[in-house]
């Protein structure tokens, strides 16, 4: 069998997809051969990647609200015609405090964003990819998803939660050609990492430099990854040289050894 990387005719929608991450992986779908639609809650986001050569389409959408991932996939399949591939990338980082000082909205906002909207999208999906007879979803979970951590509890719960979705999606979904993975990204370079070290800064009362180094310190090859790293690994596992891959926990981390040491 001649494998191909590339995803030529493939419509994809990717969530969260006009920044950061998401971005990265739009971009990467596109440049494979691919179409996509994306999503986001910044319209200003969207309006730049309009303008891009070649332009993607896009959709102002809070995916914690059904509503709205409704009118999105509508919208979205009104462009592509159909779905192959879907990246359930949203999250939000949640509050950094002890979970007994964790409010109710706190705890829901986070669920809604990080677990709820894959869901929601999934939901609207496997219709569309069983009439396709095939597809590839990719819902994005972490390494805390491997490992406990202590003050990121809501967050933590729902990145566990993801990958016994994916799992189980993938045991209801494989007779019908759909793979079903999870994408467990480490400390990625970015405005959203500097934001979560900011947060444990002001919550442990420690130098954001120290914890960057502990973070690094804590990863075999010593290193943050990119987002363009995590949108490699999509590529990947939605090509011809992923198809034999699904309910699998993928880590692109440079291999977390531990999230906090007990020193």
């Amino acid at each position: 069998m001649t494998l191909n990387l590339a995803l030529q005719g493939k419509r994809a929608i990717v969530t969260a997809g006009a920044s950061g991450i998401g971005l990265a992986i739009s971009r990467a779908i596109v440049a494979a051969g691919g179409r996509v639609h994306v999503c986001d809650v910044n319209r200003g986001f969207l309006d730049a990647l309009a303008k891009t050569d070649p332009p993607i389409s896009g959709s102002v959408a809070d995916v914690g609200d059904p509503a709205c991932v409704d009118a999105m996939f509508d919208e979205a399949l009104g462009r592509l015609g159909g779905l192959d591939i879907l990246v359930n990338n949203a999250g939000i980082a949640g509050p950094t405090k002890l979970l007994e000082d964790v409010t109710d909205a706190e705890w829901k906002a986070t669920i809604d964003i990080d677990l709820t909207s894959q869901f929601y999208c999934a939901r609207r999906a496997i219709p569309l990819m069983k009439e396709a007879r095939g597809g590839s979803i990719v819902n994005l979970s972490s390494t805390a998803g491997l490992f406990g951590l202590p003050m990121r509890s809501p967050y933590v719960a729902a990145k566990f939660a993801v990958i016994g979705l994916t799992k189980t999606l993938a045991m209801e979904l494989g007779e019908h050609g759909i793979r079903v993975n999870a994408i467990c990204p480490g400390s990625v370079e970015g405005d959203r990492m500097a934001r979560v070290l900011a947060a444990e800064s002001a919550a442990l009362g420690v130098d954001p430099a120290v914890l960057r180094h502990n973070y690094v310190k804590h990863t075999s090859m010593r290193t943050f990854v990119s987002a363009e790293d995590i949108a490699a690994m999509v590529v990947f596992i939605c090509s011809d040289h992923g198809a034999r891959i699904s309910g699998q926990s993928l880590a692109v981390d440079g291999h977390t050894e531990t999230l906090m040491a007990r020193d």
